[in-house]
């Protein structure tokens, strides 16, 4: 009966409310004040950041007129080869001598430039259009040398020029001497073949190896120059200490433009 009256008496009268309401604990307070401060945060760094990203890209250091694959033009048997490997020709130079039914002729070189590699051999027998040498379209061997990297043609819209780049050199140890720098000079306008590609660095293998993906955009670098025994701009204060030759694989991490967070969420 006790129990009943009590029940009626506080139904019939109002709550206690002239005592204090407590909403949350400290704990959860503590919560919600850090909830507000990262939300603040986040919506600023929305607002005023940036996000950068990198596109990385299969290449090799060349000059920047390319190479080319010399052919010969006649057919029958290699009996004197007048260059070497590395040599430096001018236009018209005799790179090798073959004796035809007709007699002896002389392979010549296209344009000046530096042999990279020579095909024809002494004994050897070569046909008409065989390729028998590499030569780069150079007239000293100390020019200076670019980077070519082959991107993805769906993403060569992205890359801009000026763009930095940074290039791992396959025969320089990155964690000893870090990566070459260089930025974006040109990009291609269209997709190249294996054969453009080829016919460009003077190399077939390497036009089916760009390719092996899809016919690739081409995006020339330009190395920054430094004092440096190189040459040329690294990510450590003095780089390796031998100078870095053409024809030699690299790949390349290209730093596309930079873009807020907010117009990713207000398309």
């Amino acid at each position: 009966m006790q129990f009943r009256q009590k029940a009626l008496a506080k139904l019939q009268s109002p709550e206690e409310l002239d005592l204090p309401v407590r909403y949350a604990r400290p704990q959860g307070g503590l919560v919600l004040a850090v909830t507000v401060v990262v939300m603040a945060v986040a919506a600023f760094w929305a607002v005023t950041g940036s996000v950068s990203s990198k596109l990385t890209a299969p290449g090799i250091l060349t000059h920047p007129q390319g190479s080319y694959v010399l052919q010969s033009p006649v057919a029958g048997q290699v009996t004197q080869v007048y260059a070497k490997e590395g040599a430096t020709l001018r236009a018209g130079a005799p790179v090798l001598k073959v004796r035809t039914a007709q007699g002896d002729r002389a392979v010549r070189a296209v344009a000046a430039g530096r042999v990279t590699s020579l095909v024809g051999k002494i004994g050897s027998v070569v046909t008409v259009g065989a390729d028998v040498a590499s030569v780069e379209r150079v007239t000293s061997a100390h020019e200076p040398v670019v980077a070519m990297a082959y991107v993805p043609s769906r993403s060569a819209a992205t890359v801009p020029v000026g763009a930095t780049v940074d290039l791992t050199v396959q025969s320089v140890p990155t964690q000893q001497y870090g990566v070459l720098r260089g930025k974006v000079k040109a990009v291609g306008r269209a997709p190249q073949s294996s054969r453009q590609i080829a016919a460009f660095l003077g190399d077939r293998e390497l036009g089916e190896q760009f390719t092996a993906h899809g016919q690739p955009v081409a995006v020339l670098v330009e190395l920054d120059r430094a004092d440096t025994k190189s040459g040329y701009k690294w990510s450590t204060a003095d780089g390796p200490p031998n100078a870095i030759g053409s024809m030699t694989p690299v790949t390349g991490a290209i730093h596309l433009t930079a873009q807020r967070p907010i117009d990713w969420l207000l398309p």
